[in-house]
């Protein structure tokens, strides 16, 4: 499983850090920091925290997939 946090859009309500301790805590008043490569054992809490975020920063199984490419040949 893996996470990212979309920390532009992160305004440090703390829904998460409160919902899933695991995975996210709070560094100071505004600085969130995660376990991007949480257990799968943690699902359900994640998608708690995920939901429960106001601004929804919390992107579940982000991971880098390839884009297609699309050829452009006529």
């Amino acid at each position: 499983m893996s996470i990212a946090v979309d920390l532009n859009r992160c305004q440090g309500y703390a829904q998460c850090a409160f919902l899933a301790p695991e995975i996210f805590t709070m560094h100071g008043d505004e600085a969130l920091l995660y376990d991007p490569d949480a257990d799968d054992e943690l699902r359900e809490k994640l998608a708690q925290a995920a939901a429960a975020c106001p601004v929804q920063a919390i992107l579940v199984d982000a991971v880098d997939e390839p884009t297609e490419v699309v050829s452009d040949a006529r």
